[in-house]
């Protein structure tokens, strides 16, 4: 067991986004329900508490702490992809299921959480530096979702 366990609030929606996480990335998996036993400021005995899951293999425990703390982009996920396909695969499935697109392959979910779906050869070019990473973040720099085809192209390109 990871000492380290990223704790994620939501207001009283912690068991659907996790089962949403379980559904949609390998390695994910809802490995625990916990109710409340009293009253507490934004919820009730009985209620669903805390929430354990895993996110591709990372521990997570998502409290339904109510509407105080909202999610902001100071946390995301960074999903690193393999293909098109998968990053379409991801994308398509937070923004598609009530959830928004943004900048340069970054994503909300309809809970708040953040999310950056990362094709690795833009990861791989960045890393290369020099006019090859100039080229790739200029054209990520145009893009919502990641279009790996491009970054390949623009890391071609001289």
């Amino acid at each position: 067991m990871s000492p380290v366990t990223i704790c994620l609030w939501y207001d009283g929606t912690a068991e659907e986004a996790a089962r949403f996480y379980a559904d949609t990335f390998p390695d994910s998996e809802v490995t625990g329900v916990h109710r409340a036993p009293g009253d507490y400021p934004d919820g009730h005995e009985g209620d669903v508490l805390t929430v354990e899951f895993t996110v591709l293999g990372l521990p997570c425990m998502g409290l339904n702490g109510g509407p105080q703390f909202p999610q902001t982009e100071a946390f995301s996920f960074q999903v690193a992809t393999d293909s098109q396909e998968e990053t379409d695969r991801y994308w398509n499935a937070i923004v598609g299921n009530g959830g928004a697109e943004s900048e340069c392959g970054w994503c909300k979910d309809k809970w708040g959480l953040n999310w950056q779906i990362t094709p690795r050869t833009l990861t791989e070019a960045l890393a290369a530096g020099g006019d090859e990473a100039k080229r790739a973040f200029a054209a990520m720099m145009t893009m919502r979702k990641i279009d790996v085809a491009a970054i390949d192209a623009a890391r071609r390109a001289s």
